[in-house]
This record gives structure tokens, C-alpha cells and sequence, in this order.
């Protein structure tokens, strides 16, 4: 494929376009008609190469033959851009070339490309949302037909194979939008070739040093590599036996230079210490042979059972199928993938197999998709659409299994919550634990490749909302989204129903089933709302009551009670205030309040506990926190190591007015200092105050507020 895409790149003129063309396809009738169409269509117009433009769609049907043999797809690439860029019409090409094809276009069409003065740097904001929306509207238009996604990554892939004559920046940008765009949905589309055509080609525009430097050293120590290549595979064709020599094909590569640049980048290694930049490929006739071979290249070299994995058995969701192995040989390391031919062509090609190969005699199934189709395109907010469905298309997975046995791809780092959501929206819902290999577990624990993971639940839905950023999956996070907007506002309206009822509990346990209101749910953020149902219904009784009556509800008089950050109002005496070990909020979390006689018990807005309260109509309080403001500060400080040093420390910062939020003392107690780490919140916004307040209990190591820690 490098090599075609190197021909493709040095192409210029029109003749050569379509000298390759008929290369790569036999050219129908009516493909010969979409030829010449286009270049009347593009007729007067140049790139800013000078070439002139009609080259650009030739070479792109050129790709697609290449990839796909689709008559329709490369019909649809010659005319990508005729309906954009030109006076001809949709649906002059739906007479000229049908429905098939037309409706491709239209796909492409409604994708908006972002032009070269619409590109901003990536720090801004509203790069990021032009990326989302292009990547959203690549998804949706794509549905119906995949197809549309494939003939916009032959664009992309001409467009960066021909960006010299554009200026640095746009050379930059361009390639920023195609590494966080296109990159992942060539990956998931098992289009590897282009996946790391992309890649690179955007890893050299952006990081050109950094390109340079890997460049250099491979080139430096070219000879020498290929020299380790060649004994390493003249070494594994005498360890397979005579048979198998015959029927198998052998390639040697080195890892492509983003791959590289990442592996430096996560490892924090230089390139000399990159162990795995040597792999090669052997292909063979059937699955069975594949593992053959396998058996042989582990007998006699020491595999890392760790970079071992069995995609023939467990294919990917794209189809994709290889065993991976990685061995050591004469102190260096190699991996090697062990494939059938026809692996190879999907490995290669990814879905577009399933055209380029669909009229011969080894026919591909048609492509999985459910994936695309299953994407949450209802995302109001189309950054975080983008972000999560990146996540989604280009991420390591692991396999994990149904106690019955099927099978299921995740990304790495997913949990058993997760797996839940992957089944089922109900049964993520409902989730109460898990069994992972038979051991039972919670729910947030990390799954790994081969876990055997069930689910039990219950019968009623629990709401976790805290959990949305411990998930890893895009339909987790939004279940989990759409369950707590839905608790959220059921909570709202529970609790302002309580508080009402409660406000009039001397007179009527619920006196709104005989004075319903309206926008019940927004007393429990606004107190004059309160006040003003609460006069509304004072009214209504006293207009519909005798004297008696009228005296019981002039009762009703609301006072304010302050406890330390809390401020309740309520028309009944209250003395003490606790918060319920079930859920503890921290300061300026959602909470709401239950009356317990005098005593008001505090819960966190979304604790379980506190929703089965509310569903039992318990009694409820208007609350919310003091409007003084908190800051958080976080130290390390030293101290001796004597008996009550800690002790007298935080009593000083208690004298203080200071709120402990989270502590961490004692590591080595044969030490004669200690350090020791505290989280605190404290009405003071002066660091350097607050430091003098410390240094007299202790010695400050790091000190430093939330905010500076946020930012």
C-alpha cells in the first residue's frame, strides 16, 4: 500500500490520474462517463499546487479502486466535490448516475470540510467544537452508508499526501484535524494501512523535529537493522518445518514512526531503548497452519506471554483477525503476527473488503457496523459527543466473556459496570454487584482480557451518579447521564413536595393533594418560591375556612437557623444538625435535609437512603450552604516525631476555624520527622496568612490552594 500511495502522491497531470485509474479498476461505461464528467465539471480550476483540480478526484476513485473495486464508490469519489464546488446539481447527478450513487454524494455533500480560513489552533475553543462537528457529521451522514466514510478518508488521504504546497500553518492545522479525526475512524474501521498513512503524514507536519529525529535514527542504523531482520528470518524459516515452508509468505517491518514517537512519549524512553521497533509478518493458507507456526515460534524462542493475544480465535469487532506474539531473539525483541491469506486482505483492507472481494471466490461477510449505528448521536453538546465517541472508535481493547461464552470487545481500563451497561441499559441500571471469575466483586472493578464477568441486580433502578467518570464506555457514561438527569428531577420534585407538606403538617399531613401547585420542583433551590406557594396556599385556606382553621395556619412562620456552613428555614424549632454516615456530602455538594424533631438530618442529593426517605414522605427542610465562602488548601508539612504533634497541629487549625477534608501521616515511624499531608477548607483566601497560621505548629514542606491545583 506504501508503495501505490507513493506513485499516487507524485501524480500531477491529468493523464497519468487516469493512466492509474484504469490500473487500479476496469474502467465501465459508466465510469468513463463520470471521468469525463468530472473534468468538464472541474474545468478552470487549480489547486494551489497549479495542478489542475480534476487530478484530485481522479486520484481519489484511484484509492477507492484500489481499496474497494466498488464501481459506486469511485463513481461517488470522481463527484465528491462537483455539487459543492460547482453549478451541477444532486440531482442532475442522480439522472446522470442513479440512486447508489447520488445518495453517496449527498453523504459527502452534507459533510461541511473545514476550509482553510475556518481553521483556529487547537488551544481555542472553537477548534475543538469545528472538529466535533465535522466528526459528527462524517458519523451521521455515514449510517446509511458506510461507504460515505470511506470515500472521506480517500479524500483525506490525497489531500495529505499532496499538502507541500500549502503554507506551515495550514500544513499544521490540516494535519491536526486529520490525527484526531480521521486517524480513529480509519482504526475502527480496520482500514490499517490508512490508519497509519494518516498518522504519519500528520505526525510529520506537526512534530517535524520530532519526525527527524526518528527518521535520522533509522536511517543512521538502516543497514544494521535490516541486517538483525534478515538472520532473525532466516532463523524462523529453518525452525518451521519443510511442508510449511512451501505454503508460507514472510515480511519484515519496522513499527511505523508515530507508533514509535507514542511508545517514547508513554514509555519516557529514547528511541534506543524501544525494544519492539521489529515485527514480522507471517502469512499462511488456513487458521490451522496459523497455529502451527505458533507452536513452533514459542518452542523455540522465549515468548512475553504478557504481548500475547489471539485475535484469530476472539476476532475484533472490525473483523480484523491475527496472532500476536512477541519473542526474544539474540538479545533483541520481535513481534510477529501469524495470519491467513485472507486475514490479510481484511487486515489490510478492513471493511472495504467486503466490496473489493465480495464477487470472487473467497467472498467476506458484510461488514459489522453495529457500532456506528449504536453511536449516541442525541448529544446536545457536541464536544463532549466528540470526546466520548473518540474514545469509542480508537481505543485498546480487552475480551471478556458471558458466563455462557460470548464474547465481548472493551476498552481497556473498562469495569464490570461497564460490562452491565454492554449488555443492557436495564441491567447497568439495575447493578447491585458482579462475579468475576466466580469471585464475586464490586462493580467498579477493572476487567482484563479472558475475565468471565456476570451481573446481579436487583428490582429497582439505582442511580450512581458519582460513577460517570470511573466508567469507560461512551453508552455508560450517557446511561448513567440520562438515569441521574431523570433522578435529578424526580428528586427536585420529592423534595419540594416534602418541604411543603411539612411546612403545613400541623394542618393537613399532604396538603397538596388538596392544594396542588405549580413548579413545585423549584423550591428547593429558590426560597421565595417557597414563600410564595407557601402564602398562595395560607390564602386559599383562610378564604375556604372558619376562625379556628385560620388561627392553626397563622402558625405558619418561617424562621432562619444557621449551623456552622448550613442555613435552614422551616417553621418549626430546630437544635442540632447531623450529616448521616451513609453519605457525608462535602461542602457545596447537592444535599437535602429530613426533620427529626428538633434534630435536622443532612444527606447528600443523590443517596439512595435519601430517595427511599423521600419516597416514604419523611418530613423535609428547606436548606442550603452558607453563602461565606470556602477555600481548600492542600500541605505538606513536617513534624517530630513525638507523641500528640499531630494532635496539637490540628487542634491549631481547628482554633482557627479550619475543616480537616482528608489527612495522610506516618510512613516511617523510626524516623524522628514525620510529613504529613492534609487537605482543609477555610473562610481565609490569604495563602500567606494561613502559611504564618501553620509554620507556628509545624514546618510547611509544599503548600497550596484548590484553586492553583485546578488550573
Amino acid at each position: 500500500m506504501e508503495k501505490y500511495l507513493n506513485t499516487i502522491k507524485g501524480i500531477n497531470c491529468i493523464d497519468d490520474a487516469i493512466r492509474i485509474l484504469h490500473n487500479s479498476i476496469q474502467i465501465t461505461p459508466l465510469i468513463y462517463k463520470a471521468v469525463a464528467f468530472s473534468i468538464e465539471a472541474h474545468k478552470n480550476q487549480f489547486r494551489k499546487s497549479g495542478e489542475p483540480y480534476v487530478v484530485h478526484p481522479i486520484l481519489v476513485a484511484s484509492i477507492a479502486a484500489h481499496y474497494s473495486g466498488d464501481e459506486s464508490m469511485v463513481i461517488a469519489s470522481l463527484l465528491h466535490d462537483v455539487v459543492e464546488d460547482t453549478l451541477f446539481t444532486l440531482e442532475e447527478i442522480h439522472d446522470l448516475f442513479g440512486t447508489d450513487v447520488a445518495n453517496i454524494v449527498d453523504g459527502l455533500t452534507k459533510i461541511t470540510e473545514l476550509r482553510d480560513t475556518e481553521f483556529t489552533h487547537s488551544v481555542e475553543k472553537d477548534k475543538l467544537l469545528k472538529s466535533a462537528m465535522t466528526f459528527r457529521k462524517m458519523l451521521v451522514a455515514s449510517t446509511e452508508d458506510v461507504r460515505v466514510l470511506l470515500v472521506k478518508l480517500f479524500d483525506r488521504t490525497h489531500n495529505m499526501l499532496t499538502l507541500d504546497s500549502l503554507s506551515d500553518e495550514k500544513k499544521f492545522r490540516i494535519s491536526e484535524e486529520t490525527l484526531v479525526v480521521y486517524a480513529p475512524i480509519a482504526h475502527r474501521l480496520g482500514m490499517s494501512a490508512i490508519k497509519n498513512t494518516l498518522e504519519d503524514l500528520s505526525f510529520f507536519y506537526i512534530y517535524p523535529n520530532e519526525y527527524k529525529k526518528i527518521d535520522d535514527h533509522i536511517k543512521t542504523y538502516q543497514e544494521k537493522i535490516q541486517n538483525t531482520f534478515n538472520f532473525f528470518l532466516e532463523d524462523v524459516k529453518s525452525v518451521l518445518d519443510t511442508e510449511l515452508k512451501n505454503k508460507i509468505q514472510m515480511f519484515s517491518r519496522i513499527k511505523h514512526y508515530y507508533s514509535i514517537y507514542l511508545k517514547i512519549q508513554r514509555k519516557g524512553v529514547s528511541i534506543d531503548e524501544v525494544l519492539d521497533l521489529f515485527a514480522i509478518r507471517i502469512i499462511t493458507d488456513s487458521p490451522l497452519e496459523c497455529y502451527t507456526i505458533l507452536g513452533l515460534i514459542h518452542t523455540n524462542y522465549m515468548p512475553l506471554i504478557s504481548r500475547f493475544k489471539d485475535y484469530v480465535a476472539i476476532p475484533k469487532e472490525n473483523g480484523y483477525q491475527t496472532i500476536h506474539t512477541t519473542v526474544f531473539h539474540n538479545t533483541k525483541i520481535f513481534e510477529v503476527q501469524i495470519r491467513t491469506k485472507d486475514m490479510d486482505k481484511i487486515a489490510e483492507y478492513g471493511v472495504a473488503a467486503h466490496w473489493k472481494y465480495k464477487n470472487g471466490q473467497n467472498s467476506f461477510k458484510e461488514p459489522n457496523l453495529k457500532w456506528l449505528h449504536t453511536l449516541e448521536m442525541d448529544n446536545d453538546n457536541v464536544e463532549e459527543f466528540y470526546d466520548e465517541t473518540k474514545k469509542e472508535l480508537f481505543y485498546e481493547e480487552i475480551v471478556v466473556y458471558s458466563p455462557k461464552g460470548a464474547i465481548f470487545n472493551m476498552p481497556r481500563g473498562s469495569c464490570a459496570y461497564d460490562f452491565a451497561y454492554l449488555i443492557h441499559t436495564d441491567l447497568g441500571n439495575k447493578a447491585v454487584d458482579c462475579y468475576i471469575n466466580k469471585v464475586k466483586k464490586p462493580l467498579i472493578t477493572e476487567l482484563n482480557s479472558g475475565d468471565i464477568v456476570s451481573i446481579n441486580k436487583s428490582d429497582d433502578i439505582v442511580a450512581r451518579c458519582s460513577w460517570i467518570n470511573i466508567v469507560k464506555t461512551a453508552k455508560a457514561k450517557k446511561s448513567i447521564k440520562l438515569l441521574c438527569q431523570h433522578r435529578n428531577k424526580q428528586i427536585d420534585m420529592l423534595n419540594g413536595e416534602n418541604i411543603i407538606n411539612t411546612i403545613f403538617s400541623r394542618y393537613k399531613e399532604n396538603i397538596l393533594s388538596i392544594y396542588p401547585q405549580q413548579k413545585i420542583y423549584k423550591v428547593v433551590e429558590n426560597l421565595d418560591h417557597l414563600k410564595h406557594i407557601k402564602r398562595t396556599i395560607e390564602t386559599t385556606i383562610r378564604s375556604e375556612l372558619g376562625i379556628f382553621a385560620r388561627m392553626k395556619v397563622q402558625q405558619v412562620n418561617f424562621k432562619e437557623y444557621a449551623f456552622e456552613n448550613l442555613v435552614f428555614s422551616s417553621n418549626f424549632t430546630l437544635s442540632a444538625v447531623s450529616f448521616d454516615h451513609c453519605c457525608h456530602p462535602k461542602l457545596n455538594d447537592e444535599i437535602v435535609a429530613f426533620r427529626d424533631g428538633k434534630d435536622v438530618v443532612v444527606h447528600h442529593k443523590m443517596c439512595e437512603n435519601a430517595y427511599h426517605l423521600m419516597l416514604l414522605k419523611k418530613q423535609m427542610i428547606f436548606c442550603k450552604w452558607s453563602d461565606d465562602k470556602y477555600y481548600i488548601y492542600k500541605m505538606v508539612v513536617s513534624l517530630r516525631n513525638v507523641k500528640g504533634e499531630l494532635a496539637r497541629l490540628l487542634t491549631h487549625l481547628s482554633n482557627h476555624d479550619a475543616t480537616i477534608l482528608f489527612i495522610e501521616y506516618g510512613k516511617d515511624r523510626y524516623s524522628h520527622i514525620q510529613y504529613c499531608t492534609i487537605n482543609f477548607e477555610i473562610r481565609n483566601n490569604n495563602s500567606e496568612k494561613i502559611k504564618k497560621i501553620v509554620n507556628q505548629k509545624s514546618k510547611i514542606i509544599e503548600f497550596y490552594s484548590g484553586d492553583d491545583a485546578y488550573k
